[in-house]
């Protein structure tokens, strides 16, 4: 049947979890909307399509009112089973946070390139790709990604200490391009 009536074609269906990412949602953009005042300027004598608060006010307004509308039809649906586990899920993922946390502490120690390297094989091996091939691919990423953001596009990465371990000629070298 073509036509439907509007309650069908809007119909929501809840998934575990969503009432609590509506509430976290909302928080943030709760928390957006207090800082607003502080973090944007209206400016005189500049016309209201010009300020630089509009647009940061509108799309923070609008994730204010969508997300409360969010919450609402989540309090409204029927609820399913199994919220916890969902949200245990997804801080699972704050597991991938810590490890680029510590590639970001490492790379003024290593370098850029080692850390690179160790990064990259370690989410490769943490992720299930152990063979030979998947972790030479790895390296070889590592050092391609290295290259192009330190010596092609000239990326300001500071440089390990561990390169000032290195012999006078090859330091220089490294502390640039590596």
């Amino acid at each position: 049947m073509i036509a439907k009536t509007l309650q069908d074609m809007f119909r929501r269906y809840r998934r575990p979890g969503d009432i609590v990412f509506a509430v976290v949602f909302l928080g943030f953009a709760l928390f957006l909307l207090s800082q607003l005042g502080t973090e944007t300027k209206v400016v005189k004598r500049t016309k209201w399509f010009a300020q630089p608060a509009l647009w940061p006010t509108v799309a923070i307004w609008g994730m204010v009112i969508f997300s409360s509308l969010h919450l609402l039809s989540s309090f409204l649906s029927p609820r399913i089973p199994g919220r916890w586990k969902e949200v245990g899920f997804w801080l699972l993922s704050l597991e991938y946070v810590a490890y680029f946390l510590i590639y970001v502490v490492a790379v003024p120690w290593l370098g850029y390139l080692p850390s690179t390297i160790l990064f990259v094989v370690f989410l490769s091996i943490r992720t299930g790709f152990r063979s030979a091939g998947v972790l030479s691919l790895s390296v070889v990423f590592a050092i391609v990604v290295a290259v192009l953001f330190r010596a092609l596009l000239q990326v300001n990465i500071p440089a390990g200490r561990i390169y000032e371990q290195l012999p006078d000629s090859i330091r220089v070298f490294a502390l640039t391009y590596l």
